[in-house]
């Protein structure tokens, strides 16, 4: 799995420890583990990677070209008919 195909994880530690002498000795330990994964869908993972807007630009560059394509290869297809 390359890089750019692994979730991105962050994981934060940290460690508070407050030590108080008086007549008692008290040993206070807090740890937070909070870790924040990236998004589990695959259509979020694509979208955190892609803006929406690009998607739909794309599929409307994509569809237009091919019906572009297809006008330009008629064009060609009926003007060697008449020859």
């Amino acid at each position: 799995m390359s890089q750019a195909e692994k979730p991105a994880t962050v994981t934060a530690n940290t460690t508070v420890t407050a030590n108080t002498n008086t007549n008692t000795t008290t040993d206070a330990t807090t740890t937070t583990d909070a870790a924040v994964t990236a998004p589990a869908t695959i259509r979020a993972r694509f979208e955190s990677k892609f803006p929406r807007g690009l998607i739909i630009r794309l599929v409307a560059y994509l569809f237009v070209g091919h019906l572009f394509a297809f006008f330009v290869y008629l064009l060609f297809v009926l003007g060697g008919q008449n020859q």
